[in-house]
Formats: C-alpha cells, structure tokens, sequence
C-alpha cells in the first residue's frame, strides 16, 4: 500500500479530503496533513511518503516551489496537484518535478479515487519495470543477467547457484528443466579493421550470436568495449562445439565484416557462480593476443597449471576491497580463514603465494588511502608496518601479517567512517550557525558548500541529531527570535528578516508550532516574568 501526504490550506477542503475519500479500497494510506507549503515539505521530509496531493497556490511555499524543493530532498515522491481552472498554465512550469496528476477543483470523492486508481497503476508499473531483475514473473534481459554475473563476486553455495540458475531460464541461457550437469565457457571476442582501430560495437553482438544460435545456449552482451558471451551445454556438447564455434566466428567476422577477430576462451567452469573467474581467465587469454592478429587463445593452452597463483589474483583482491569498503568485521574474518586454508592446501609455489599476499597487501593501502588518506596510512603503518613481510620462504608468518593487516584496515575505516560523519555533521551546524539568516538557506545550498550529495546529508543529520535539516535550520531560526523578542524592541516585522524569513506570518506560524506561543504572546509573557 502506497502512503500519501494530503496538503491544502482549507481545512474543509483537506479535512473532506481525508474523511470521503476511501483510501485502502484504491491502494494508499494517509500518514499526514498540511496547511500550508512549509509544513508540506517538512512532513515530505521526515515521513518519506510516496505520494504528496497538493494545492498549486499555498502559503509560505507555492506548489511549484513546493514541488522543486521536494525534487531535491526527496526526489522519489510523486506529486498531483490539486487547484483551479486558472491555474493550469501555471502548474505547466512544475511539469519537471514528478507531477503525475492534476486534477481540477471542485472535486467529488468519487473522481479522486478515480484519479488515485490512475496514478497507483502508474506507479505499480514504475516498480515493476524497477524491480523486474528480482522478480520471476518479468522476463530478465540477458545483459540485466549477466552484468553482475560476470562483475559480482558471489559467495558460493546451493542456494546463490539455484538463484542464478532460475534467472538463467528467465534469459534464455539455460532450459527448463535443465540437464543435471551443465558447464559454462566464457568468450571475450574483440574486432578491429587493418590499422588497428577497435570496431567493436553493440552491434557485433547479432553478429556473435548469429552463429551461437546455431550451436548451443548462450547469452551476450556488450561490456567494455567487448562482446561477452556465457555459454551452456554438457560436457559432451561443450566438447563437441566449442571449437567450431570460435573458428566459425572468427570466419564469419573476416569474411562478412572484412574485420580482424580475437576471442579469449575461459576454461570451462561446472557452476554459474564460477563464471566471474571465467569471465576474467577470458579476458586474460585475449591479452596474450597481437593487435593486427587474427587468433583464438584459449586460457588452459596459455596457462596449463592450475594452482592458486594462476587463478586470477584480482578475484581475490576485488574481494577484499568490497569487504573493507561494505562488509563486516566477521565476514571479512570468514574470508581470510577460508582464504588461508586454500592457500596453504593447494599446491602453490613460494613465489606465488608471495605475490598474491604483496598484492593484497598493496591493495589494502590503497583502499585505506582512498577512504582515510595519510593519517589512515599512517595508522596501518605503524599497527602493521609493511617491512613485516618476510622472505617468501616464510609463508605461514607472511600470512598472518595479512590476515592482521586487513582487519586493522578494516578497524580503521570503521572508525573512518564514524568520525567523517560527525565532523559532516558538525560543520552543518557551524554552517546553519552563521548562515541561518541567509532567506535562502536549504539543504541544498548546504551540501553543494559542504561538497556532499543532499541525500547523504540529510541521513547523517538525522542519523546523529535525531533531526532532518529543516528542523535544525527552524530551531536555530526560532532560538534568535527569542533572543530578540525579550532582549530588544525590533517590531516582529524586523525580527521576522533578522531570522532569515520572507514571510511574517509563515515567521509568526513556525514560532508558535515550536513554542506554542505567537511572538507577541511570547514577548508579552516574558515581561510579566
């Protein structure tokens, strides 16, 4: 069910509104009322609605005003107008800001709900088509399936390969019911003319699949310059096809395209969670490649040896990087024992178990770097110097220092994070402090100064003050007109500018909302005292 903000400065009109409108029977849920247009956004704010009906002419904040500053704050809300036939020209300039709806006073119950009908069917589909990767019942477009199959790292286990597997139906790639056993090969293939000029295009993707189709199940996109195929088949059907699929391609793409081809071929892989490495051990194979060459380069012909130093050491990498970056405490712990246990079950050279712990090494300081600068690398300097790195010999020791390096690494970002957040929030309100006055003072004007999105700001306010932005900017705004009224005699007009409003009257309404006192009254009480 859908929520809704009801914004009108009649209260008849809003209160009937409200009452005669039957809300659940056409999907939505009032969860708050304005009178004016002030009120409207500081609701919007803190209550994140999904939709805001709203009068186009409200005091304080008109509903095009209303409108752009919603856009800002809470971009996602859908806003419908409600106002009068002489209005409509108007309500044009707010076309940009999610106005899905303008309907015209007066107004039954009866067409409202009509009306909400409409926009709750509109905005059912904005979902769907926003959510159709993790819904069944939509069909999943083949580069929607493999993009992050062939980018993400996924945890391996029974339930994560179910998953991808249903999704591989949806797309075509795998058949229902599929065969017990499947293996899956990665292509990169790349295209260039006679100067070595990539040619390679969103459109060399038809050409690619033109001869796959012939063959076996695939699925294709265009990533990075390059057309990625997956391909599905039996082991049998695997062996049988694979190579006249590669030769015939490169054929095709000479003859018909009068291009250069290159293809790296992954090993084959008997999980779809394995496709990531295949995807990389592809990309790998099309390096070994010339410019100018026409060639196939199969991984397993360019590195015959399978231990852990040949896999591809920016899986691991990659790992630990999202790990330091969005992972916890515990996840990154599981990651290094079980990556501990790999390196020191397998069959891998000394020299090969050094590079891979070098290359974890250097790329948790540039993570550290990036996130905390000199001072984070100066922390994980002196908890984990870099010199600790022993002869490769030394390999149990060396992988200590690692395991130790990327939880101190870990520790530091936390602590990162946690304190960037109140010093954020600390010069916002430095910022509000002096410039509170300013009539145009928003949580806009406020990030851009600060350099951070308004999004990000608004969350970390809230988070640790308990506060959204506008409330901060009203109370300090609220607090000097206090001062003002009982230590001066500035009539409410002046003490109205002095506080950084437009309106006395939106002044006067703002302080009573926070005081329960009008200005006056305020100032009256305080001389009695």
């Amino acid at each position: 069910m859908y929520t809704v903000i009801v914004a009108d400065d009649e209260e008849e009109i809003r209160r009937g509104i409200v009452r005669k409108v039957n809300w659940e029977k056409v999907g939505f849920k009032v969860i708050g009322e304005a009178e004016n247009g002030a009120d409207a956004l500081e609701l919007v704010d803190k209550l994140e609605p999904d939709l805001l009906i709203t009068d186009i002419r409200m005091p304080f904040l008109s509903g095009i005003e209303l409108a752009r500053e919603i856009r800002e704050v809470r971009p996602t809300v859908q806003i419908a107008f409600l106002s009068g036939y002489d209005d409509f020209s108007y309500a044009q300039q707010a076309i940009q800001y999610n106005i899905v709806s303008y309907m015209l006073k007066p107004i039954s119950s009866g067409e409202i709900e009509e009306e909400l009908k409409k926009i709750k069917a509109d905005m059912d589909k904005k979902f769907a088509l926003f959510t159709q990767n993790s819904q069944e019942k939509y069909e999943m477009k083949k580069s929607e399936f493999l993009l992050p199959l062939l980018l993400d790292s996924f945890q391996q286990s029974v339930e994560t390969e179910e998953k991808l597997e249903e999704n591989a139906i949806s797309c075509g790639l795998l058949r229902n019911p599929k065969p017990e056993t499947m293996e899956y090969v990665v292509l990169v293939v790349g295209m260039e003319d006679e100067s070595g000029e990539d040619m390679t295009s969103r459109n060399s993707v038809r050409a690619v699949d033109t001869i796959l189709k012939k063959y076996i199940r695939y699925a294709s996109c265009y990533m990075k310059g390059r057309v990625v195929s997956v391909l599905a088949a039996t082991k049998q059907g695997m062996k049988k096809y694979l190579h006249i699929i590669v030769e015939e391609i490169v054929e095709s793409v000479e003859r018909m395209m009068q291009v250069r081809c290159r293809i790296g071929v992954s090993r084959s892989m008997g999980t779809l969670v394995g496709c990531r490495e295949g995807y990389l051990e592809a990309m790998n194979a099309l390096s070994y490649s010339k410019p100018g060459q026409t060639s196939v380069f199969f991984i397993a012909d360019e590195e015959q040896n399978k231990s852990l130093e040949q896999e591809d050491f920016n899986a691991i990498t990659d790992k630990i990087d999202s790990l330091l970056r969005g992972g916890t405490k515990e996840e990154m712990q599981d990651y290094l024992y079980k990556l501990e246990h790999k390196m020191r079950a397998g069959k891998n050279s000394l020299m090969g178990l050094f590079i891979l712990i070098s290359q974890i090494s250097a790329s948790v300081y540039k993570v550290v770097y990036s996130v905390a600068g000199d001072q984070g690398i100066q922390k994980l300097q002196e908890a984990c110097p870099i010199n600790q790195l022993q002869e490769l010999e030394r390999t149990a020791e060396n992988l200590e220092y690692m395991k130790q390096l990327c939880v101190c690494a870990k520790k530091i970002l936390v602590e990162k994070r946690k304190k960037s957040s109140e010093v954020i929030c600390e010069q916002a309100v430095k910022m509000i402090d002096k410039e509170y006055t300013n009539q145009d003072i928003s949580v806009l004007s406020i990030s851009q100064e600060m350099g951070v999105s308004p999004n990000y700001l608004s969350s970390l306010i809230k988070k640790n003050t308990g506060k959204t932005l506008v409330e901060l900017i009203t109370d300090r705004r609220v607090c000097r007109a206090k001062e003002l009224l009982v230590s001066t005699s500035f009539k409410i007009g002046e003490i109205t500018e002095k506080c950084g409003y437009k309106d006395q009257y939106y002044f006067s309404h703002c302080f009573k909302k926070n005081t329960g006192l009008s200005p006056n009254a305020f100032r009256r009480e305080h001389e009695q005292k």
